[in-house]
């Protein structure tokens, strides 16, 4: 066991001392010492609940053999981060998150790690730390959030994002404040990772096609039962892995990454999965070109029209049959041969598997597109590339056309969306908030949402070397390269 260089033989006494300190038997000495890295917190509703996941899994981990140990790291909410000079802070929190999680792993040489996860950089930073280490791990997320509802208005659901719209609607007069105090107490029912597929949902759903997690972790909802019997099975899981010693990069292959892109063409999911997901493929020595992308695009369809895109949640997408139900309908295109965490190749896993509602996720030939929901563009402003959620453009923006608006940061075209002087036929443009610039690559889901609840989502188009949320919708391009600090193109445009 790698462990044992920590409590093997008599120069070890020490070592072994300490540990006994914290009420450690022989037989546990004896067992591996898994790592369960836990990114509980008070701060972020997708965390709030992680206990209670880690207990379970630190269960499984003791019906197994295994002797657990859990660790805590951080974890910034980027909705409660967005808007300000938290958001600086989110991005960077991913080196963060990764560095930490290899720092106590390799100093307490854990022979195996399960990651209790959930949210936008923490799931991503997890997976780079899982691709470093490589030693076997799995996942198991906290799962989304339910929708909220209100009683009046019994067919609609509502997420965070409702709440950026509704700022826009009560500007523009649509909605009054007491209506928005109404919807705020309803919009965010409980703990869970925001209902849409935002990034957060993205990067869980990713990393279950990824392989890296059990059938059912990206989409069974946080107040689900089932996720603490996800949570026990993945805690026993570990031990398994252990014993076959299949370790990450054995399965973050690079066929296991395209398969991961496929399916997220197919759900239409996050701007932020690209960064991620290459970030994750660099630290596992695989490297991804953006080119690719839009050849995975040109022969995926895209299937799922969820929050922000359309009316469906992540709950409905679990109850349709979740992401094994999607790579069930993208069969064709994937490669069934890659290992799992599960312990079964991916052809194993989907064979009992069904579509339970044609509607959340269509028939491969009666898709939303014929092409994917993400597409790379390059062009004069992005020479190295840039990033469009395309299933959450309105057919009338595909070819656009207008007059631009620049600004150098997310307030001053904030404040400019808010005093309204954004006219529909107009390009805002937002410069300066690239990973240098920002500094931080913030996300900017605010002059989004604001737009769009003002009515202007399909009339005003976005442009910016920043990040846009994975809850945007309209024709926002985002991670212009070069950026504007390193002298791209879009700081030369008036």
């Amino acid at each position: 066991m790698k462990s044992d260089i920590t409590k093997r033989g008599v120069a070890r006494a020490p070592h072994r001392s300490l540990l006994r300190a914290m009420g450690l038997t022989d037989r546990e000495l004896d067992q591996p010492f898994i790592g369960v890295i836990n990114s509980f917190n008070e701060l972020i509703p997708g965390h709030i609940h992680l206990n209670a996941i880690a207990d379970a899994v630190k269960g499984g981990v003791r019906s197994a053999g295994g002797t657990p140990f859990e660790v805590n790291t951080i974890g910034v909410c980027d909705g409660i981060a967005m808007g300000h000079l938290g958001m600086k802070y989110s991005l960077p929190s991913r080196e963060v998150i990764a560095d930490s999680v290899e720092i106590v792993a390799q100093a307490h040489a854990f022979d195996g790690v399960v990651f209790v996860t959930n949210c936008d950089k923490i799931v991503p930073g997890m997976l780079m730390a899982a691709a470093r280490l490589n030693v076997p791990s799995i996942f198991i997320s906290g799962g989304p959030m339910l929708a909220g509802r209100l009683g009046d208005h019994p067919g609609e659901k509502f997420d965070v994002n409702t709440m950026f719209m509704a700022v826009g609607r009560v500007n523009k007069g649509e909605m009054s404040e007491a209506e928005l105090d109404e919807l705020e107490r309803v919009a965010c029912p409980g703990c869970g990772s925001c209902a849409g597929m935002f990034t957060a949902n993205t990067m869980n759903c990713l990393t279950e096609a990824l392989g890296m997690s059990l059938p059912g972790s990206g989409t069974v909802p946080a107040v689900d039962a089932r996720r603490i019997g996800l949570a026990r099975e993945a805690g026993r899981q570990i031990m398994d892995l252990i014993s076959r010693n299949v370790c990450p990069r054995d399965i973050m292959t690079e066929e296991a990454f395209r398969n991961a892109f496929m399916v997220d063409m197919a759900l239409g999911g996050s701007t932020n999965s690209v960064l991620h997901l290459i970030a994750i493929a660099h630290e596992a020595g695989i490297e991804f070109p953006l080119e690719r992308l839009n050849e995975i695009s040109d022969v995926t369809p895209h299937l799922t029209k969820l929050s922000p895109a359309g009316e469906y949640r992540i709950e409905d997408l679990d109850l349709a049959g979740g992401i094994p139900a999607v790579m069930k309908e993208i069969e064709k295109l994937l490669d069934e041969g890659v290992k799992r965490a599960s312990g079964r190749t991916l052809s194993q896993e989907l064979a009992r598997v069904k579509v339970r509602d044609s509607q959340v996720i269509r028939p491969f030939d009666q898709p939303h597109s014929p092409t994917g929901g993400l597409r790379i563009l390059f062009g004069n402003l992005a020479p190295e590339g840039a990033v469009v959620k395309s299933a959450a453009v309105s057919p009338g923006m595909m070819s656009y056309s207008g007059e631009a608006r620049v600004f150098d940061s997310e307030e001053e075209a904030t404040e400019a969306i808010l005093a309204g002087s954004i006219r529909p036929g107009q390009v805002v443009v937002i410069r300066y908030e690239g990973p240098k610039g920002g500094p931080g690559m913030r996300e900017m889901l605010g002059p989004t949402s604001i737009l769009s609840g003002m009515g202007l989502g399909d009339s005003v188009g976005l442009i910016t070397d920043g990040r846009f949320s994975g809850a945007t919708k309209g024709a926002a391009i985002s991670h212009v390269s070069p950026e504007a600090a390193s002298m791209g193109p879009i700081a030369t445009l008036k």
